[in-house]
């Protein structure tokens, strides 16, 4: 898609767009018309091409589209967004703090790694887990609300348990997710059997880096997720996050730092059976 110096924001305003305009059954000669814009311009937006768009160019755009307020307004912070190779997502500046970068990103990648110190991620998490988690972090929401978006992060586990072309995904975890309980007794005992059984899959790895390990990097390391894609076009992609916002790093010298970083952190885990072992172990006091 487009040359390879495109950046992440314009690779995902592009495939938005592209979405957009082919949902309205539209071709780019009709979109580019309609808005009032030149069809090579649409055509560079959709290859994520660079282009010196206007942001009320993009409003008119996405207006053909019949996007909602807030989706023109993601598309508008994507395009302001798209000449760093690097940026940073603070929740509810450019771009709505509702609007998930990172769920398109997850859809089209074929390979993630991830490591969490704390918490079990959401593509493992059960909805026993997912569900206390949602009630602390929303405590002003109703019940159907919080329904709502754990259902959108259960169908987002699809990508893993699907027969064909299944997400390869290596998860590593802290011991501590162990012992930091999230909801009662049953919902951890019933969370950790999960990543028990799921990591039997032949396309899912969860390896846990145990206390005895102490600190392999010297210092401590948040969680991240690296993304990588089939599309030649779509370089390596990892994810920072924090309570206010999330990072998107893919410059080569900083994603090679998380390669290492991660090879460093496997070699210290206790591999695979092991990781199992011990999950069913603290499966059984949980159910005590």
């Amino acid at each position: 898609m487009g040359d390879s110096g495109s950046t992440l924001a314009g690779r995902r305003l592009a495939a938005y767009l592209r979405d957009a305009r082919q949902a309205v059954k539209l071709t780019i000669a009709q979109a580019a018309i309609a808005a009032d814009i030149s069809t090579s311009v649409l055509q560079r937006l959709e290859t994520a091409e660079k282009t010196r768009l206007k942001a009320r160019d993009l409003d008119a755009l996405c207006q053909v589209y019949e996007m909602p307020d807030d989706r023109i307004k993601a598309m508008i912070g994507l395009l302001l967004k798209a000449g760093e190779k690097s940026w940073w997502h603070a929740y509810g500046d450019v771009i709505p703090a509702n609007f998930d970068v990172y769920i398109g990103l997850e859809a089209e990648a074929q390979q993630i790694v991830v490591y969490q110190p704390s918490i079990v991620p959401g593509l493992l998490q059960t909805p026993g887990y997912a569900l206390a988690l949602l009630e602390n972090g929303f405590p002003d929401w109703s019940n159907e609300e919080r329904q709502r978006l754990l259902a959108l992060r259960m169908e987002r586990q699809v990508r893993i348990t699907r027969r064909h072309s299944p997400l390869d995904l290596l998860v590593i975890l802290n011991e501590t997710v162990l012992r930091c309980r999230v909801g009662n007794n049953a919902v951890m005992a019933a969370q950790l059997r999960h990543l028990a059984e799921v990591g039997k899959r032949p396309n899912i790895s969860v390896c846990l880096l145990p206390f005895a390990a102490g600190v392999p990097m010297g210092s401590p390391i948040g969680h991240y997720a690296m993304l990588e894609f089939e599309d030649p076009a779509s370089p390596p992609v990892i994810l920072l996050e924090s309570f206010t916002g999330s990072m998107y790093l893919e410059k080569p010298g900083e994603v090679s730092q998380y390669v290492d970083v991660t090879r460093r952190l496997q070699r210290h885990t206790l591999g695979e059976e092991a990781s199992r072992s011990l999950l069913r172990k603290s499966v059984e006091e949980y159910e005590q």
